[in-house]
C-alpha cells in the first residue's frame, strides 16, 4: 500500500500481511506537523508501529521522510517485528512500554506528553487486547473542523480495531482492564470537537465514543452467552467446548484469538 494521508499530519502506510488476525494487514501511521515536515523546512517524521519485517514495507517507510522517533503500541510481532531493521536503516530511537522493545529510548509510561514531529503526542496506558498496550492521543488545533473545532485523534494499536472485536490476549490481557479502557477512551472522546479512532487494523474511526459504546455492549453481551453456555454445559465445561459452542462458525485462523477471548471472560466471570 502506498502512503495514504488522513490528513495534512497524519498518513498511513499497509503493510501487506492480510490475515485473521491482521484484517488488510497492520497499519503503520506516520505523524508529521505541515510546519515540520519537509515543507515547512527541516525536522522529521513520527512512526507509529513499524510492522512486520517486510522489505518493501520498511523501504516505503524509510522513504517516508526522515524518521524522529518511533512508537510501538503493544507488542505483537505484526507490530513489532521490523523494529530492528528500521532502527538499523535510521537510527531513530524506539520507545514502548516495554524495554526489549527499546532502542536508544526510555520505556513509555501512561500520561506522559511526548513533543515530536512537531506534534505533542499524549501517551494513554490502555491495557485489555495486551498488559502493555498503549494508544497515542494527537490535536490538530492547525486543521480544525468544518465548525472550527480541533480534531482530536487517537491511535489505538489493537485495543480498538477498524472493523470487528479485538483479542483479549489471556492472561496477559484481562478483560476487567479492558473494559476499563473503553470507558476511559469513550471519556477522553468526549471532547469539543470529533474524536477519530486510528486503529492498528482495518479503517479510521469516525466517531471513537460510539465505537467504544458498542465494543462494551459486544462484550457485556458475550459474558452473557458464556454464562448461559456454562448453564448449557455444565460447570465443568472447558474452554474448547465453551468455544465451540459459542463460535460455532469462527474461521480456523481465527479460533486461537476466540479461545483466549473465552479464557478472559471465565476468568472475568470468577472475580
Amino acid at each position: 500500500m502506498t502512503r495514504q494521508y488522513l490528513t495534512d499530519s497524519v498518513s498511513v502506510i499497509r503493510a501487506d500481511n492480510p490475515g485473521a488476525m491482521t484484517l488488510d494487514g497492520t497499519n503503520t501511521w506516520i505523524l508529521q506537523a505541515p510546519r515540520h515536515g519537509a515543507s515547512g523546512g527541516g525536522g522529521g517524521a513520527v512512526v507509529v508501529d513499524p510492522g512486520p519485517d517486510l522489505e518493501e514495507h520498511l523501504d516505503e517507510l524509510v522513504a517516508a521522510g526522515p524518521i524522529e522517533l518511533v512508537l510501538i503500541t503493544h507488542r505483537h510481532g505484526d507490530h513489532t517485528e521490523a523494529i530492528a531493521a528500521l532502527y538499523e536503516r535510521t537510527d531513530a530511537p524506539v520507545r514502548a512500554h516495554l524495554e526489549e522493545h527499546c532502542r536508544d529510548g526510555e520505556p513509555l509510561h501512561g500520561g506522559e506528553v511526548l513533543t515530536a514531529g512537531g506534534l505533542q503526542i499524549q501517551v494513554i496506558h490502555t491495557p485489555g487486547h495486551t498488559s502493555d498496550s498503549l494508544s497515542f492521543v494527537i490535536t490538530e488545533d492547525f486543521d480544525p473542523d468544518s465548525a472550527g473545532r480541533p480534531k482530536t485523534m487517537v491511535l489505538t494499536g489493537d485495543t480498538v480495531l477498524g472493523r470487528g472485536t479485538t483479542m483479549i490476549d489471556h492472561p496477559d490481557g484481562t478483560l476487567a482492564e479492558y473494559l476499563d479502557t473503553l470507558d476511559r477512551l469513550e471519556a477522553l472522546a468526549e471532547g469539543p470537537g470529533p474524536t477519530i479512532g486510528l486503529p492498528g487494523h482495518g479503517e479510521p474511526l469516525a466517531d471513537l465514543t460510539e465505537t467504544c459504546r458498542m465494543l462494551r455492549e459486544h462484550r457485556l453481551s458475550r459474558i452473557d452467552q458464556v454464562r448461559e453456555a456454562q448453564r448449557d454445559l455444565g460447570a465443568g465445561a472447558t474452554v474448547e467446548q465453551l468455544t465451540d459452542h459459542i463460535y460455532a462458525d469462527v474461521p480456523e485462523g481465527a479460533r486461537r484469538a476466540a479461545m483466549r477471548s473465552i479464557e478472559a471472560q471465565v476468568a472475568y466471570l470468577a472475580l
